[in-house]
Order: C-alpha cells, then structure tokens, then sequence
C-alpha cells in the first residue's frame, strides 16, 4: 500500500507499479470520506491509511459498481457497520447485478467486473448536484451508466473514478492506451464517455484524482488533448 497527501485528499493505492488501483480518503473536520473499496484484499491497507491520518471513516462513496472499486466494501462493513455507503441512483442497480439497460441509453452491453457476491447495499442514492460533505456529485456516465465524479468544493480536486485514466497516459474511458488498457476493456459507452469528459473540463479541476494512474495537478491542458484523441478516433 502507497499513500500520498494532496491537500485534504489522500491517494491510497495497492499494487502501485503492477496494476495500480487506487481508492481515496477525503478528509473533514469530523472525519474521513473513503472514495471507492478498492480489492477484495485491501480492506486492512484502506482502514491503516485511516489510522495514520488519525480519523475514523465517516463515509463511503462510490463512483461505480465495479469489482476494483467495492472489492474491499462487504470487509470494510464488518469493521464499520454503522458507516453509510453512497453510490448513484443508476448504478445501485448494478451493484444489485442488474445489467439492463434504459431505452434512453447506448444499447451496448455493460461491460466490466460488476459484483456478483456483494452482499453491501448503499443506503444513500445519489443524483447530480448532491453533496457529501465538502464533495459535489458529478453524473459522468460513459465508463458505466450511473458513474459519478466528485468535486472538492474546497479546493476543486476531482475524483474522477474511471472516467479516465492517467496510467500508460491520459485517457478518456474507452481510448484503449496500450500499456494499460484495462479501463478501456471495461467501459460501456465511449460516446457517452466523451460527453462525461467535456462535462468534467466546464469544472476547471485543480486536481485529477483517478482510478488508475497518478495524481495529475493542473489536468485540463492534458484532459483536453484526451479529448481531442478519442473524438478523432470516433469521427
């Protein structure tokens, strides 16, 4: 397990120079916002990270249902039963394994580890514009059908989940970058992915905080030309 501050935002990533998954610790006055669970294995790695900042977790938010991302959810429950768990309106229903889809959406299928011996449920459903404590739920569909990014109103730090990726390169969800091209694999929609991203730069984000991949200061040049890439890739 690594962890690196950024302001109140603590990066904690398992696996660092293999197959890097992160998940992060928000912190607040009262205590910390866990973003995403990670493996099945680093349920002990995200509660030491806790310790070390010297806060108990308040909150656990999710950006979406896929397995590297609640991994560590139904371990971390029988440590924090009374802790509430967050995650989209839409994708609660494939936290619960529903995998179909609303006429409205890309008729492609949901792709991606989506769990399938989750026994957690969130208690907390959310829509654009909720906040937990200092964040603001961001709908950005496109990696899965009900993923969300969160902004630190505080200090605009972005936690984008997978929404893109900064490891092996920047990319939007869906642009396969050949040194990892995991996220790609498993997103639904890439259209619906660039529409998410163009969404995410009208935030000006100080800071980008993925899945997959470093911390990025600064991001927009970079999530611009991501952009660009994968528009001409589609045209």
């Amino acid at each position: 397990m690594r962890m690196i501050k950024n302001g109140y935002l603590y990066q904690v990533t398992f696996m660092a120079s293999v197959f890097p998954v992160n998940c992060y610790l928000v912190e607040e006055e009262d205590g910390l916002t866990l973003i995403d669970a990670a493996l099945g294995f680093c349920a002990k790695g995200i509660l030491k990270a806790a310790k070390t900042i010297g806060k108990p977790i308040t909150k656990i938010v999710l950006t979406h249902a896929h397995e590297d991302h609640v991994g560590a959810l139904d371990s971390l429950k029988e440590w924090l039963p009374e802790v509430p768990v967050y995650i989209s309106n839409r994708d609660h229903r494939l936290m619960n394994g529903d995998r179909s889809l609303d006429s409205q959406e890309v008729q492609t299928p949901i792709k991606g580890g989506v769990p399938k011996k989750l026994k957690t449920r969130a208690n907390i459903l959310l829509k654009e514009g909720d906040l937990i404590g200092s964040l603001t739920a961001i709908e950005t569909p496109g990696h899965t059908p009900g993923s969300m990014s969160f902004l630190d109103l505080r200090t605009r730090a972005l936690i984008a989940g997978d929404a893109l990726q900064t490891r092996g390169g920047m990319a939007v969800a869906g642009d396969i970058i050949p040194w990892f091209p995991f996220p790609a694999f498993g997103t639904w929609s890439k259209e619906t992915a660039l529409t998410s991203a163009r969404k995410l730069i009208g935030y000006q984000p100080a800071v980008l905080a993925v899945g997959h991949g470093e911390m990025l200061m600064n991001p927009v040049n970079e999530m611009e030309q991501a952009i660009r890439h994968l528009e001409r890739k589609l045209r």
